[in-house]
């Protein structure tokens, strides 16, 4: 993965179909998707239960550019190697998921993925401020994660924090929760650079019609860019 800053669209595959994921995967990549994202989650440390390391397996193949892996799970260490050997470029672990945060990033860097680390709406941009030289992405949750679809918390003044924090560093600041052509200036102006969506990538498409895919990306991206 090479680092830049220009807006990368990351959807959720949480919004789409669960019995064609590989062709959910190709259809949205083809139709101009920078990043495929997976929300992984546990039903303890979020109110939801996923996917786990063999779906992930199962639809790298079916990924040409990158397999961004959410992990809204606790304890996060014990499938660190798992969620890497099953492919995911990008793994990122909650702050808030457990005592050892640090040792969690050191883990996934060690198992050759890029390390992410997540902050829940509550939590303030400074909880990563020892973190930053060890992380290749801050995702700042723009709702409280567990489901697709919720309506989008403002996060602009926590993401220009971030943006002041990570200074020149090679970091990605990804938004997560509620983004769409209306919010997604908002964030982009604030100094996001990756935007997840779901619903508002999936939203009128379906694997036999993809098309509706692609001009939700692209309205995304192009109110994004301003």
């Amino acid at each position: 993965m090479s680092f830049d800053r220009s807006i990368k669209i990351a959807p959720s595959i949480l919004s789409a179909d669960f019995a064609n994921f590989g062709a959910e995967c190709e259809a949205i990549e083809a139709e101009g998707a920078d990043w495929v994202h997976v929300d992984v989650m546990d039903g303890h440390f979020v109110p939801n239960i996923t996917f786990g390391p063999a779906m992930c397996a199962a639809i790298r193949p079916h990924i040409k550019g990158v397999m961004d892996v959410h992990l809204m799970i606790s304890p996060v260490d014990p499938y660190i190697d798992a969620f890497a050997q099953a492919g995911a470029d990008i793994i990122t672990a909650h702050v808030e998921a457990g005592a050892h945060i640090h040792r969690t990033l050191q883990a996934i860097r060690g198992a050759g993925a890029k390390a992410g680390v997540a902050l829940n709406p509550g939590t303030p941009a400074d909880a990563v401020a020892e973190l930053l030289d060890m992380v290749d992405l801050v995702c700042v949750m723009t709702v409280n994660p567990g489901f697709g679809g919720q309506k989008f918390i403002d996060m602009t003044r926590k993401v220009r924090r971030l943006r002041s924090m990570i200074a020149d560093r090679p970091i990605h600041i990804e938004i997560d929760g509620g983004v769409d052509p209306t919010t997604a200036p908002l964030v982009a102006a604030a100094g996001a650079d990756v935007l997840v969506a779901g619903s508002a990538v999936f939203r009128g498409g379906s694997v036999s019609d993809p098309a509706p895919y692609g001009a939700n990306i692209r309205a995304i991206r192009n109110a994004a860019a301003g």
